[in-house]
């Protein structure tokens, strides 16, 4: 049995994304209205569900144990300075303000890390030229 995939296995696309979260209002609440996700609906026992330009982003209650410890998500921006100042003024609070992670041959590459209310670990990204 080989140990590659063949270069069409399918997995190409991220269809959803789940986040734990202890508390679905308030984190709809979060990515609604503090982060700008659209909205797409909730659902029992505790879901929320949002569209990231194609990509369903589930917010998921009912893994709340696991609150604080999923992948971290980025979130790609064309402004990174813009993004975290806009960010800023609704309440989210940064590690840090936004800095230069890598020189690249045709951009630099820029991040500013921030936790949702259950702490999990959220980042803006941006290429810039």
């Amino acid at each position: 049995m080989s140990n590659t995939l063949p270069a069409n296995n399918g997995l190409n696309q991220i269809g959803q994304i789940a986040v734990p979260v202890t508390d679905i209002d308030r984190a709809i609440v979060f990515y609604r209205d503090i982060l700008g996700l659209r909205f797409l609906f909730k659902a029992p026992p505790g879901l929320g569900f949002f569209d990231c330009n194609g990509v369903r982003l589930m917010l998921d209650a009912p893994a709340k144990d696991n609150a604080g410890h999923g992948s971290v998500i980025y979130y790609k921006v064309d402004d990174i300075v813009q993004s975290f100042e806009t960010l800023s003024t609704r309440g989210v609070i940064f590690e840090a303000k936004p800095h230069m992670i890598a020189k690249m041959p045709d951009h630099e590459l820029w991040m500013a890390f921030f936790r949702d209310p259950d702490k999990n670990l959220l980042a803006l990204m941006s290429e810039v030229k």
